[in-house]
């Protein structure tokens, strides 16, 4: 069992997947300023499951994979099927979208049990603005079919940004009038290289609350499993709404996870630089005793809140 100095049971990891994406989200990238990982850098399938099944034999239970857009990887579907043999509560991915109309129904069938997409607008010109290509599309469709295949519900994260999509917040939330989704607004997290820019569209939850007051009373739903949200639904909705404010209501107090970045650093927390490489251990003999260690190590440096740490890795290359 993993436990940090502070009590917090660790029973989640992150595992991002990729580095790369078909997007360029201008929060979550600088558009002209791209520097992939070599492939070799990027830890194999086998390294990966190597890592989630020490984590696993040490009590992690949840298990993500996110990117970049982890779709882009070749193999991960094969990847999905062969975590889904461990004894795991859960296996889900973040994705943005773009290619989830093709490969919802092959991770369904190969065990994934729940996805998250990403969504900032409904309006085509804005999502080529603020994603940097004109795939609505394309996302509108993989929602759709990954509802047709069974996922349910459907979480489609909302980044809240002052400026650039909060007129579209009725708009975004009726979705779950027409869909059995979770729609999540998310408050903008200003993450990456001098960590102070972009605060200028920070919006606080409560006054996404506000602007959402047309639809009816939110009537706050039970709460399932560690997740940070808190969940609503409101008159005529078959989907529900969720509110995440990283900012303005942080969770550290009940963070319980991990993550992993493409090239096997350990991160004990998004909002701090600090990591242990995993890479090292991987690809040397005698490393089973050795992942171990750095699971627990870093583990005990997992600080209590996010105060005072500002990460400059970009999003894209924390796995989020």
């Amino acid at each position: 069992m993993l436990v940090d100095v502070h009590g917090r049971r660790i029973t989640y990891l992150r595992l991002s997947v990729t580095d790369r994406c078909n997007l360029r989200c201008f929060y979550c990238s600088r558009q002209n300023a791209f520097s992939w990982l070599a492939p070799d850098e990027i830890l194999s399938y086998e390294e990966l499951f190597e890592v989630v099944k020490t984590a696993v034999s040490l009590g992690i239970e949840r298990v993500r994979l996110t990117g970049g857009e982890p779709l882009i990887r070749k193999g991960l579907v094969d990847f999905v099927a062969r975590l889904s043999t461990l004894p795991l509560k859960d296996i889900a991915l973040t994705t943005n979208g773009v290619l989830l109309a093709r490969y919802a129904r092959k991770l369904r069938e190969a065990g994934l049990k729940r996805l998250n997409v990403s969504l900032d607008t409904l309006r085509e010109d804005r999502f080529e603005r603020l994603c940097g290509r004109p795939f609505l599309k394309e996302v509108l469709a993989g929602i759709e079919e990954a509802l047709k295949v069974g996922f349910y519900p459907v979480k489609i994260n909302t980044v809240v940004l002052r400026g650039k999509n909060d007129d579209e917040l009725l708009d975004l939330a009726r979705l779950a009038e027409r869909w059995p989704v979770e729609v999540r607004f998310i408050e903008f997290m200003p993450v990456g290289e001098g960590a102070g820019w972009g605060e200028e569209h920070f919006l606080p939850l409560e006054e996404v609350k506000k602007r959402l007051s047309p639809l009816g009373e939110l009537k706050p739903v039970e709460r399932r499993g560690g997740g940070p949200a808190r969940v609503f639904t409101f008159p005529g909705a078959c989907g529900r709404l969720g509110f995440i404010g990283a900012m303005s209501e942080p969770f550290c107090k009940g963070c319980n996870r991990l993550r992993l970045t493409p090239e096997g650093r350990l991160r004990p927390c998004l909002f701090s630089d600090q990591e242990i490489d995993l890479k090292v251990i991987l690809r040397r003999p005698h490393r089973s005793e050795e992942l171990v260690r750095a699971f627990r190590e870093a583990v005990a440096h997992k600080p209590v809140s996010k105060h005072h740490h500002s990460p400059q890795r970009l999003m894209r290359s924390i796995g989020g």
